[in-house]
Formats: C-alpha cells, structure tokens, sequence
C-alpha cells in the first residue's frame, strides 16, 4: 500500500499583552490571588456591558500585519454558546463570521536530520486572526472531590491564530509556533510564555493514503509547550496508523497529551457535535478599522485605530534581524538562530562586539559555547548572567591581545561567574595565568626545571 500522509493544522491562542481585559478595565496579572481581579462585569452580572480595549485591538492588527494578513476594515462581534463553570456568562464572545484578520502566511525554518547547518525555509498559511474573550480557570482538586474556579482569566483578550492544515509532523508543527512566538515577542503584542498559558496550541491531526480525501481528524487540545507539541503530533500521527492498519477506525474526537505517559489520551468525542449557537453580540457595533485614506477629516486618534499607521511602526521580524546578523557581523546562519532564541542574547552578543578587538566570528563561538551552557547549567536567562558584556569583552581582550591563552580565559571565566566583582585582569595576575612573552625567561624557566630534576632528564634521553 501507499504510505500513509499525515496532515496537520494548529489554533493557537495567544495571551494579548495589556494592563486591562478586553471588554473589562479589570487588571491583567498572572497568579494573582484567586478571584482578585473581577470586575462586575467579567462575573456576568446583569445589566453590565462589554468596552472593547482598544490596545487588544492594535496588538490584533500589528500580529495581522506582521503575518501577512489582510485587515479586515469592518469585523464583527459574536457570542459563542458553551456552558462551563469558568465561563460564568454561558457563552464567549469571539470573532466567527467575519474576524480582525485573514489570508495571512508564516514562514519558518526546518533542519534536516537535525543538522543547524542545512535548513529548509518552509511557509504555512494562516487563515485568520480573531480577538476572543479568555475563560476563567477550573482548579480539580481530587483529594476533596471538588472544582474550585478562579475568574481572574475570565475576559483576557485573546487572539486566536488558525493555521491551514499544511503541515506534516511534530517538528514542522514545533518550528512554526517557535516562530510564532519569537513574531509576538518581538512585536510585544503577547508575551507568549507557555509555562504561563499565554501560547496554547491545540492540534488537528488525521492521516490519509495520497489521492484520497483526508481522514477522520482528532484534537489535541491545550498543549502548553513546544517540546510537547512535536511529541503529542508525531504520537497521535503514529497511533491513527497503527489503529488504521489493524482495521479500526478513527473517532472524530477530543484528546489531551499526557506529558508523563507521553501520549494522547480521549478527552470527550465530538459524536453530537457542539452546537455553539452563534449569534451576533447585541452589545457591541461592528469594529471599524482606517487606513491613511478612509481616515475621516478631524477624527480623534483617541477613539480610531489606523492600520497604516500601526505598519509604519512594526519593528524588524526575526527573519530580517537574522539576516541582518549574517550580514553585518559574518556570522553563519545557524548562529543568528541561536542568538535570537535566547531573550536578549543578541544585545549581549552586540555589546561584546562594540567593546572587543575580536572579530565577531570568535566572539560567537565564545557566546554560544561556553557562556550559554553555563546560563543552561545554572537555569539563568542572558539578563542574570553574573558575567556582563563589558566584563566578557575584557576578558576576549586579554585573550585577543595574547596576554593569556584560551585554556586560561576559560579558567577567568570561571572565577569571572562567582560574581565576586574582579576584573579579569585583576584574575589573571591573582592567579598567575599571563602568558610569558620573554624569551629569556621562558629559557630560565625550563633550565631550573632540568636542573630540579636531573635524574629523569638523563633517563630519558637514555631511554
């Protein structure tokens, strides 16, 4: 038979980074205490009405411009019908018939065979951006038998990311929301922390023979980490084959990745699908968006969003920095990859190179190498290196200067990470580690060391 094809679409949420709600002025705040940051509104009090928070707006737009999207100039509101007991108003309100953004595209590199030298640039489409209402969360507590809910996420804005099915396994899955995520950051339209559930990713997956239609697709719902994604994908791509090839058949079902077991596991099937009953939400006009052009004369920038304006000021994407890394600095491709996933290594890498003598092809070898696997011994992000840029540079200057060899930079390192606040000269010379440039004394230094040891000398030119 045929090999089997898998096929894979992701929806990602993404936590939009503001100081208020969405349709709430209650603040944003992660492990708050419970049910601190409730407004009447976000508890579904009657008689209270949704404001649309204009920043949720303007993070849409820029994460629509900067994935290649078209902004829709009207979209609209409506309520989504569920009942949980995190969402305490029966329904949430999203962006289903006409979202904030459409027609978008992501492109993303791939190694192969896990080689960082040999990349493959691949695109995914997106099919739209909309701005929905987080729920609150449910706490399962089994010794009691009990759900306790906290509504401090209930109303965070949202923006849901849907991805067309282009993707074919957990690493092309992994490589495109890593890329996603670095998009965010640097926007800073999400912060985009997974261990903090402001990326959840959940996964559509199903299998087919080529030149037939797709099969049956499951959901892997609420992944919270990359390293997970790749894992939940590839196992569940496996295990509709298995079950496939053994005659069953695949259930058009819900699932959640067990991360201790390392597999998928049913959550609910979608046998009687959902009926979300969608409807317009009455309480909010359609959301009307300008350019340059339609900008009506004598408008208050206060009460408008202006997409052309919100263009102008989006920062450089990763994929330009990149570049512009290889280019400005000579460094190989792979190494601008390694500089930009690590949150502030490419400051740190330009500050080395202002203060140094050293090329910057060393320079990354010194970064990527020896810094960079202290920081992951010790659990450190680049901003609590207790080795700054400056004191770093000093040392490459020694190095660059041939006043001491690599072998001893690595042991000034050393002391350099204790943090007891000495300069790298000042290591050197405490524990005699300067390279000796004199020839005379280097003569000396060996002719003492025959005379101290006479006997082996004579064995060994005997020998």
């Amino acid at each position: 038979l045929a090999p089997w094809v898998p096929v894979v679409g992701l929806e990602i949420h993404a936590q939009i980074s503001s100081n208020s709600k969405l349709f709430s002025g209650s603040q944003v705040q992660f492990a708050a205490p419970p049910n601190s940051l409730v407004s009447f509104f976000d508890a579904s009090l009657p008689g209270t009405l949704p404001v649309l928070n204009r920043r949720c707006v303007e993070a849409a737009v820029m994460t629509g411009l900067a994935l290649n999207c078209s902004i829709n100039k009207k979209s609209l509101f409506d309520r989504k019908h569920y009942f949980y007991a995190d969402l305490p108003a029966g329904y949430q309100i999203t962006q289903q018939r006409v979202p904030i953004a459409v027609n978008g595209s992501l492109s993303y590199n791939l190694c192969i065979d896990n080689k960082m030298s040999q990349m493959v640039t691949k695109t995914v489409r997106i099919k739209q951006i909309q701005l929905e209402q987080d729920s609150g969360k449910s706490l399962h507590d089994d010794t009691r038998s009990q759900t306790l809910v906290d509504l401090n996420r209930a109303g965070v804005g949202l923006m849901e990311v849907v991805m067309e099915p282009d993707m074919c396994c957990g690493e092309e899955a992994a490589a495109a929301v890593r890329e996603l995520q670095l998009i965010l950051q640097t926007l800073g339209s999400s912060q985009a922390v997974m261990a903090e559930g402001q990326l959840r990713v959940d996964a559509n997956v199903s299998v087919h023979h080529p030149g037939e239609p797709y099969g049956v697709r499951t959901e892997v719902k609420n992944i919270n980490s990359i390293r997970f994604l790749a894992k939940a994908v590839d196992y569940e791509i496996q295990r509709q084959i298995e079950e496939l090839e053994n005659g069953g058949t695949i259930l058009n079902e819900t699932r959640a990745f067990d991360a201790k077991l390392g597999c998928t596991v049913p959550m609910r099937d979608k046998e009687g699908k959902q009926d979300y009953r969608f409807m317009p939400e009455p309480n909010l006009p359609p959301l009307i968006l300008y350019d340059a052009k339609s900008l009506p004369a004598n408008t208050n920038h206060q009460q408008v969003v202006n997409i052309d304006w919100i263009h102008e000021r989006l920062p450089d994407l990763p994929s330009v920095k990149r570049a512009k890394l290889v280019e400005q600095y000579g460094i190989l491709p792979e190494h601008s990859f390694a500089l930009l996933n690590e949150d502030g290594l490419t400051e740190f890498f330009e500050n080395v190179v202002k203060q140094t003598q050293m090329k910057p092809k060393k320079v990354i070898g010194w970064i990527l190498n020896v810094l960079l696997s202290y920081l992951k011994q010790h659990s450190l992000t680049v901003k609590e290196s207790p080795v700054s840029s400056f004191l770093l540079a000093d040392l490459l200057n020694l190095l660059e200067k041939k006043e001491i060899s690599s072998t001893a930079a690595k042991q000034v390192l050393a002391e350099l990470w204790k943090g007891e606040g000495k300069t790298p000269l000042e290591i050197v010379k405490e524990k005699k580690l300067e390279l000796i440039q004199d020839q005379k004394e280097l003569e000396q230094i060996c002719q003492a060391v025959i005379d101290g040891q006479e006997n082996e000398v004579i064995m060994m030119v005997l020998g």
